[in-house]
């Protein structure tokens, strides 16, 4: 049986921690950051651990790494 292959997408905006949790950038960032409060923007820096939805679905593009 072939390998599964990876999406190139999703490994370049994911990354799987040592315990399993799926980090990815804050949504929301793009455009329109004069309308967003100071408190938004300073807590949207980085990444953070996505939600059990999103981190499922990210795991499904990344087979080999759980």
């Amino acid at each position: 049986m072939p390998k599964m292959k990876t999406k190139s997408s999703a490994k370049k905006r994911f990354k799987v921690t040592a315990t399993g949790k799926v980090m990815g950038g804050q949504a929301g960032k793009r455009h329109g950051m004069i309308k967003r409060t100071k408190k938004f923007i300073r807590d949207a820096r980085g990444t953070q651990v996505l939600s059990e939805p999103d981190q499922k679905l990210a795991k499904s593009y990344m087979p080999y790494d759980r």
